[in-house]
């Protein structure tokens, strides 16, 4: 499939090799992972930085075959999960970086041009969300919130 917005096809990616138990060289029980996940996450990592600290430091090629969920499976069970999932605030967090660029630079074309798409994917997966029943319902983008909801 092609990029959202540059038409291109990109390069593939390396798959993991399919497997349903644990590496028997990884020396970490279920119950230990978890409290590292837990540790890590109150140390406020997100997820993503949680697996690769995992993956970095510990030796852990993949919470989910040795735990059976998800690091954010985890979070969420434990009561540690963001309001707003992953993804959508990464992008926020690029959207208010680019405004705050953009009051310096008001004739930076290209700029507003990659806000404008960056905006776009944050409305289409504030829908997808919605649907989901991840975000509540009536939820609307809204930069000047954005701002505070990512900064604070």
């Amino acid at each position: 499939m092609a990029r959202m917005h540059s038409r291109k096809h990109g390069k593939s990616g390396s798959t993991r090799p399919y497997r349903k138990s644990p590496p028997k060289w990884v020396k970490y029980k279920k119950k230990e992972v978890e409290k590292l996940v837990l540790k890590l996450a109150e140390d406020g990592k997100s997820s993503a930085e949680i697996g690769l600290i995992l993956r970095d430091t510990y030796g852990i090629p993949s919470v989910r075959e040795i735990t059976g969920k998800k690091i954010t499976r985890i979070l969420e069970e434990n009561g540690l999960a963001l309001e707003l999932p992953e993804d959508l605030r990464n992008l926020m967090r690029r959207a208010v970086k680019l405004r705050e660029h953009l009051k310096e630079n008001k004739k930076d074309k290209s700029a507003i041009h990659g806000l404008e798409l960056i905006e776009s994917k944050v409305r289409r997966l504030g829908k997808y969300y919605v649907r989901k029943g991840k975000l509540p319902e009536g939820w609307k983008y809204d930069p000047e919130k954005a701002k505070l909801m990512v900064k604070g």
